[in-house]
């Protein structure tokens, strides 16, 4: 990392880890930017959302609020205010395909912070009770939210792409007007780079993207995020069975026969991350049919015999590089 920024017109690089994964940023710096300082800003700023949504990190917020007492309020500082009420819009528009009170569920197959390695042939009835975006409270007014007793929020598909937003948006206050924000592959694009053309991404993830065996799905980020999720690279193969991390919350089992990819592109990552969850659970058919009913720029990677089927919504092929 450069200790200021440039004036011959370059791209600086800053990155980091926060959640369990890394950042990066690549940005258009004005000359004699503070490169060091912007870098510990967007740090603070990472950590800061941890210390509010983290189900990982013992302290915090969401963290008490999910071993609260029944019948207790507590008042949500702002980013967990603005994450919680995005991932009820998306649980009650996408008729509870995801959910962010699912973390017990998550947890009893081995996914959450418990570290339990098990896999369990039938999740507890009592856990499967603590489950249901219906059974949250919130109050608008004082930004609060009920813990009606057991349940356990884990907000893992969902605040990554918020985490992206806030830095871009730090940045942006930081006079940065060119930058392409990235948090464990979630992406958040803006303005241009210094030969004028916009911040460009390959779209994860055929089998051959990588080694150019299958035609690359390029699209441009000026104002746009993706979000990428699906069981090729979140999953895990125990005793022969292989499970994806993504689990459907109205089964309360990882999703059967998940895409092995789902991009979702929208105006916030927030968006796009929550969104791309929905959809892998509804599935290639009925998320596929979703996306297109209700005008979500999505593309779905299934495996199939002989290699992997791609279809997007008209939505997602408008945004690809001719």
């Amino acid at each position: 990392m450069q200790a200021a920024g440039n004036d011959r017109g370059a791209v600086d690089i800053l990155g980091g880890a926060t959640m369990g994964t890394t950042w990066s940023v690549k940005l258009v710096a004005r000359p004699h930017t503070d490169l060091h300082a912007l870098h510990s800003r967007i740090q603070a700023r990472l950590d800061d959302v941890i210390a509010q949504m983290s189900n990982w990190t013992a302290h915090s917020d969401l963290s008490r609020f999910n071993a609260a007492a029944a019948g207790s309020w507590h008042p949500l500082r702002d980013d967990f205010w603005t994450v919680l009420t995005c991932a009820l819009d998306i649980a009650r528009a996408s008729d509870g395909a995801y959910d962010p009170t699912v973390g017990a569920i998550a947890d009893a197959w081995g996914f959450g912070p418990s570290g339990r390695r098990d896999m369990p042939q039938d999740v507890p009835a009592d856990v499967l009770d603590s489950v249901g975006w219906q059974r949250l409270v919130v109050d608008a007014q004082t930004r609060r939210v009920l813990q009606p007793g057991g349940t356990q929020l884990d907000l893992c598909a969902i605040a990554k792409g918020f985490a992206v937003d806030a830095v871009a948006a730090q940045l942006q206050s930081d006079g940065i007007d060119s930058a392409l924000v990235e948090v464990g592959g979630e992406l958040y694009g803006r303005g241009r780079k210094p030969d004028g053309t916009p911040w460009r991404v390959i779209v994860e993830a055929c089998s051959g993207d990588e080694d150019d065996d299958n035609q690359a799905r390029v699209i441009d980020l000026d104002g746009l995020a993706v979000a990428t999720s699906g069981d090729r690279w979140h999953r895990v193969e125990r005793d022969g069975q292989r499970y994806s991390h993504t689990i459907d919350p109205r089964s309360g089992r990882p999703a059967l026969g998940a895409p092995a990819a789902v991009t979702v592109a929208a105006a916030s990552a927030m968006l796009a991350d929550g969104w791309a969850t929905a959809l892998t659970v509804m599935g290639a058919e009925d998320g596929h049919a979703f996306a297109c009913r209700h005008d979500l720029a999505a593309r779905f990677v299934v495996s199939a015999s002989g290699g992997q089927d791609e279809r997007m919504t008209p939505a997602f092929a408008e945004l690809l590089q001719a």
